[in-house]
């Protein structure tokens, strides 16, 4: 492990339950069902009580605001949708806490209003764009994604977004602008986690351009019809559903066009677990998990895994971006 800053702690360091709790955490509802309550009064009091705590807050937490004049698509027809509920408590997001649970408790005091976007690199002309005027640039759709974390488990999301591609038309990159770097916020007064240096802040991902005009790639603004809740990435997030979830960067302040590859966040923490390109494949594992299965949140206790597809899922529309790539190198 490169250790790129000594006075920050190296998350390889870290035991995997203390940044990623999987199994008490996927599937905590579902045990204090199995168990009854009677057991959560004792030894797991704790845990049930800020895990009702979270699911609470995350309603309140949530914009409760609908979104007009969306229109449905057919992507994800016919998927099992993940409950709104897992959704906005089950969440990655180091900048309001490493725990599951801590988004939808930390999230309540970020502001997602007023929110502006800057545009900067090999553009024809640096600017800026309001989140008023970023939902202006194209219709918004509804797409129904399989969404894949590198922990191994999986979500069914209905995105509210528009094509990422409506925004690079309208920035108006130049020719050396071969990759897209997204840096998302990093306000230590409303997001606590910051404060802590598990990570290098700002939270930084990155697109080759191809990647990033690819029909797939969305700017996401809701889920479920509502606008965004803080604890999902209000008010605009990335979403590359062929791509582990670390890849969606979430509260996005500013858009780089760049010539290099960007030195991305998971990248430059762990270059041996995280790969700049991200890409769902069941056939490279993790250093400490297999990739090639993964447990959907929102089935219980006892649904089975199911097979992990490459891209996950979504070859046909992504996989000749790399063809020629040696993708276990590339990972």
């Amino acid at each position: 492990m490169i250790i790129l800053n000594q006075s920050k702690r190296n998350p390889s360091n870290i035991q995997p339950s203390e940044i990623t709790p999987r199994e008490v955490f996927e599937h905590r509802r579902s045990f204090l069902k199995a168990a009854g309550f009677a057991l959560a009064a004792g030894s797991a009091l704790l845990l049930s009580g800020k895990t009702l705590a979270a699911e609470k807050v995350a309603f309140k937490a949530g914009t409760g605001q609908k979104i007009n004049g969306y229109s449905k698509t057919a992507y994800g027809a016919g998927e099992q949708l993940t409950p709104y509920k897992d959704i906005t408590t089950y969440n990655n997001y180091y900048e309001f806490g490493t725990g599951k649970s801590d988004p939808a408790i930390e999230a309540v005091l970020f502001k997602p209003r007023p929110w502006t976007i800057s545009i900067e690199g090999h553009v024809k002309k640096a600017k800026s764009i309001s989140i008023e005027d970023l939902l202006k640039l194209a219709p918004l759709e509804e797409r129904i994604y399989r969404m894949r974390c590198v922990e191994g488990w999986s979500m069914v999301i209905p995105w509210v977004g528009l094509p990422l591609a409506s925004l690079v038309k309208w920035a108006d990159p130049t020719g050396n602008a071969k990759y897209i770097e997204f840096i998302s916020a990093n306000d230590s007064l409303t997001m606590p986690g910051v404060r802590s240096p598990i990570l290098d802040w700002p939270y930084t991902e990155g697109l080759r351009m191809d990647e990033a005009i690819n029909p797939l790639t969305l700017l996401a603004v809701g889920l479920y019809g509502e606008y965004l809740p803080n604890q999902n990435g209000a008010p605009v997030r990335l979403v590359t559903p062929w791509k582990y979830g670390f890849k969606g960067a979430k509260a996005i302040v500013k858009i780089r066009f760049v010539e290099k590859m960007p030195l991305t966040t998971w990248v430059k923490a762990g270059p041996n677990e995280y790969g700049f390109y991200a890409n769902v494949n069941p056939n490279v594992d993790h250093p400490r998990w297999s990739q090639s299965s993964e447990k959907p949140i929102g089935r219980g206790l006892f649904a089975d895994r199911i097979k992990t597809k490459m891209f996950n899922g979504y070859s046909e529309q992504v996989g000749q971006m790399y063809a020629g790539l040696d993708l276990n190198k590339n990972f």
